[in-house]
Formats: structure tokens, sequence, C-alpha cells
């Protein structure tokens, strides 16, 4: 397995993926729609310009391919009519990697959108990615699956607001952050050793901390500016939800990753695929050396 799609290869989780991919020697072509973004960030990439919602594109970028990965995600933006990758696109991309003999697809879902169902919280969100694994897994090619804990990434590029870091409630259990290096890379070892089996992979990192641990970390080991930390009440929240889609998709996710009992599942994904490296102390430090 040589050749492989990326779909949503310019997003936070798909960049790294993708130059992982690449880095391990794999033939990457990415669909994007600014080409010029994603020459800087893959130059060894094949690029092809075009748009999820246009089926001919996908044919395009499928043509001669080995594999498909999908980056995708719910904007917090969208409201549950509007057309989403995880739903409409996902349907295009596996009617067209039937068509074109796909021999494996690999979809990034969350560990998180387990909490579906557990004390009453129902969200369309989770709903639309419990459905698109269904569709995955009923389409008849082999497929690796990724569910991970919370990003590292999310600290700095979602959480933080000018100089503060936000957060929202409390958490009750202790999250398995992870870099988004880390998980890229295993990915690319999935696709070193899988054939047509079918594989589930949880992910998660070296470390369990809660939010506001993890904040405090983060604000301690972050040099390159001085960062506090605020909490947003999540009543709060919930009231700015009616009338904001994005408060609203704040409310019901900070909920889900307070209540969601998670807990240690990672040992076979590190032992098949290879054990994080990077702590949320480093994280931050590399972090504070960018330019």
């Amino acid at each position: 397995m040589k050749k492989i799609v990326v779909f949503g290869s310019t997003g936070m989780l798909g960049t790294p993926v993708t130059k992982a991919l690449t880095e391990a020697g794999f033939e990457v072509t990415v669909l994007v729609r600014n080409e010029q973004l994603a020459a800087r960030l893959f130059p060894e990439a094949r690029i092809i310009k075009g748009n999820i919602k246009n089926e001919a594109d996908v044919e395009k970028v499928m043509l001669g391919q080995d594999a498909v990965f999908m980056s995708l995600s719910v904007l917090q933006t969208e409201k549950e009519s509007d057309w989403h990758t995880e739903q409409q696109g996902i349907d295009t991309m596996l009617a067209v990697a039937k068509r074109e003999g796909i021999k494996r697809i690999g979809y990034l879902s969350s560990l998180v959108h387990l909490y579906q169902g557990m004390d009453g919280f129902d969200w369309w969100v989770f709903r639309v990615k419990q459905e698109a694994l269904r569709k995955i897994k009923t389409a008849g090619i082999p497929y690796t699956i990724f569910y991970p804990s919370t990003f590292m990434e999310s600290i700095f590029y979602q959480s933080k607001q000018g100089n503060m870091i936000a957060l929202g409630g409390t958490s009750d259990y202790p999250l398995y952050y992870i870099a988004a290096d880390d998980y890229a890379r295993q990915v690319a070892n999935s696709f070193k050793i899988l054939a047509d089996e079918n594989k589930e992979y949880v992910v998660q990192g070296p470390e369990a901390f809660t939010q506001d641990e993890a904040a405090r970390l983060f604000v301690n080991h972050y040099t390159k500016e001085k960062l506090r930390i605020i909490w947003a009440p999540m009543f709060m929240m919930k009231l700015m939800g009616v009338i904001s889609r994005k408060f609203d998709y704040g409310y019901h996710i900070v909920t889900a990753l307070n209540k969601y009992p998670e807990k240690f599942e990672a040992a076979n994904t590190w032992e098949e695929l290879g054990k994080p490296a990077i702590t949320l102390k480093a994280f931050a430090r590399q972090l504070s050396l960018k330019p």
C-alpha cells in the first residue's frame, strides 16, 4: 500500500498526519481548496484543487490510489441541517472508494463522542459521528478507526483567547492528552503494518490530567507570553448557546469532555503503533520556541 489520499489535510490534525505519511515514504495526494497553502505545507505531496462536495473532484483524486484517510470534523458554526463532511461528504467518499477499488479507509473519530447516550446526553454532532462510523464499518472496505483523547493542541489553538486559556466547568475525570505529532506517527505506522483486517485504535498520551491541571501545566511551561486561566460558568455557556451556534457547540463539547469517564485503553495501540513520546510539558516548551 503506497498511494494514500488525505481528505482534510490542511486542518489542525490533518496537517501532521499528511506530513507523517509523506515522511514515512507514502505517495500522498491531497484534495484542497487552497493550493498555495497546501504547497507550503506539503511540498512533496501531489496536490489537486477541488471540493469534497463535488463528486467529480473526489473521483479525480482517488483514481489509482490504494488507500484513503479522512480527517474530518463538524465546524462549530454549522447547524444540524447543513451539509457536513462527516455526513454527505462521507457518503460521496465511500461511494467513490468502492468504484475505484480503494483497499483501506482510515478515519479520525473521537473518544469523547462515546459519551452520547450517557447521563441522558444527546447531541446531533455526536449522532453524525455515530452514523459516520456505521457507514464506514458497513462499506465493505477494510478500515482503521482512531478514537483519540483530547489533543494538546486544543489548549493553544482552541481554548486560548488572547492571553487567556478559557475553561468551562470542572472535569470529573482526567484526560490522556495526546500530541498531534504522536498521533500522526501512529496513523502512518498503521498503514505500514495493516493488510485487509479491520482495526480500531484508542489514541491516548502518556499522562492524564483534568482540564484545569492541563491548563495550569501549560501556562507554567509556555514562555512566549504570560498566560492566565479564566473559567466560564456552564450555565452562561448554555444561555449564550441559544443565540450563538459557536457557544452551543462549546457548551455541548465541554459538557461531554467534563463528564465522559475516560480510562486508559491505549495499551494495544502503543504495542502495535508505537508509544507516544511527547509530554504536555514538552509540548508547551516546544510551542514556546515557534516563531
